[in-house]
């Protein structure tokens, strides 16, 4: 057995849209029996953050290790929006294809530009946009069973449970419930849903719940047959699984926000060495430190970077310079999985600046311990919606109802709407972040620390919008 064939294989699927909706992670009505045995095998964290809650800027973190405020990826890359990577990135897929690992891309890819997010193949055929999830770990099996010695990293993106933006809201075929051959649909009804908190109980919002559930049953049906893929080839032994989503519910108060249900997310890492199984880690991980852990597991390292050459036909001699160490933001945690409350991993910070492109509402997040600080650098605007969400039957019926002070949730639509620029809150008193104590006297001084920090991180990190702390 060669070095190459010992290195382990890395599987990370990444969800569209999904919060802590799982079973494992407490959710009585879902049904996710695949996800709930992937938690009881390996390491289920309960605070787990996205760095921005929008797909297109969050999968360039995950596929980075870089915040996307350093890396000109600040929103959506297709459409309009047209944001993309700086040149200078080494992403994931690029250096898991120079160490010898076989990369591949099943589902949703949503980062640009091609060449800085490089993966040496695809297996897209007959996915139905990435939302047949049984299919799509078919064309895994396949990939995976072909001949070839080099150790793989597969990228497994469904686009589940992502809105449609059709009549039929989240794809699920109610009239067809052959679309997807091999998975069994599983119907919710409304009056059976448990709301959570953030989330008004009007019908319309019952609906589209249940639906939402649909759609999450169906993206579990693909993570069992892409584990039993993994077994049947004789990879489950040697393989690290990473579980995620990009951002939370595709709904108003969730995707888009900076609250918790928009970034709070599940994380589930089964790494086959890990002798204890089951184990429910409390550290603050976020997605800037996934890259870094992939890495770190399989022993693969960036080089560094080329040293800075003057430009050509100047005249000047070319000299070689000094290569420099490239950096991640974000750090391993490889070495804590199996451990429940590790020391020195209880703070993490957050950067959303748009979505859409028409949705500009830079904020900047650091929680630290029980607290939380939001700065909403655009706070006098009035909050931006998603097409998806504005369009949805959720917030359409409160327009509807043209009532500013009707309670959204936990706050009201006026509040919704409408930010402080400091927002403080105390999770463990104040878990929906309803009491914001930014004006209060009496935590002031953890404001300030709070902001002390923040500032500093953006310095460091080198985010453009760390003028507004003099400007505005």
């Amino acid at each position: 057995m060669t070095a190459a064939d010992e290195r382990p294989n890395v599987v990370v699927i990444v969800a569209d849209d999904l919060g802590l909706q799982l079973g494992c992670y407490g959710d009585k009505v879902t049904k996710t029996p695949h996800l709930d045995r992937l938690a009881a095998e390996g390491t289920r964290f309960t605070r787990a953050y996205c760095t921005t809650a929008s797909c297109s800027a969050s999968r360039s973190v995950i596929l980075s290790g870089l915040y996307n405020h350093a890396i000109g990826h600040y929103g959506h890359a297709h459409g309009t929006g047209h944001f993309s990577t700086y040149e200078s990135v080494r992403s994931l897929p690029n250096l898991m294809n120079d160490a010898g690992y076989r990369t591949c891309l099943i589902g949703k890819y949503h980062v640009a530009p091609e060449p800085i997010y490089h993966f040496e193949t695809e297996r897209q055929q007959g996915t139905l946009g990435a939302r047949h999830t049984v299919k799509m770990a078919q064309n895994a099996k396949e990939w995976i069973a072909e001949k070839d010695d080099r150790p793989f990293f597969l990228y497994f993106c469904p686009t589940d449970p992502h809105r449609a933006g059709t009549d039929d809201i989240f794809a699920n075929r109610a009239a067809n419930p052959d679309h997807y051959a091999g998975i069994t649909p599983v119907s919710f009804g409304p009056a059976e849903m448990q709301l959570p908190p953030w989330l008004p109980d009007q019908p319309e919002v019952r609906k589209e719940w249940a639906e939402f559930y649909r759609a999450i049953a169906r993206l579990d049906a693909g993570i069992g047959a892409l584990l039993e893929a993994l077994k049947d080839t004789g990879h489950d032994k040697n393989t690290l699984v990473m579980f995620l989503s990009d951002n939370g519910p595709p709904f108003p108060g969730a995707k888009t926000t900076a609250y918790e249900p928009g970034i709070n997310l599940p994380l589930i890492v089964r790494d086959p060495r890990q002798s204890k199984h089951g184990v429910v880690s409390e550290a603050f991980v976020n997605w800037a430190d996934l890259t870094p852990t992939i890495l770190d597991y399989c022993g693969v390292k960036a080089p560094p970077a080329p040293p800075v050459r003057p430009a050509e036909n100047t005249g000047k001699p070319v000299t070689a310079g000094r290569a420099q160490p490239y950096h991640f933001h974000g750090r391993s945690f490889a070495g804590i999985l199996g451990e429940e409350r590790p020391e020195g991993w209880n703070q993490l910070y957050a950067s959303h600046t748009f979505h859409e492109v028409q949705m500009y509402y830079p904020m900047r997040v650091i929680r630290v311990g029980k607290f939380k600080y939001i700065l909403n650098i655009a706070h006098g605007l009035e909050y931006p919606f998603a097409s998806d969400l504005y369009a949805s039957p959720t917030w359409q019926a409160v327009l509807e109802r043209k009532n500013a002070d009707e309670l959204y949730g936990q706050r009201t639509v006026k509040a919704y709407l409408h930010r402080a620029r400091h927002e403080l809150y105390d999770l463990e008193t104040d878990p929906h972040e309803v009491h914001n104590l930014a004006e209060d006297a009496a935590n002031m001084v953890t404001l300030q620390e709070l902001q002390t920090l923040l500032k500093d991180w953006q310095k460091k990190t080198q985010d453009p919008w760390v003028t507004k702390w003099e400007y505005e």
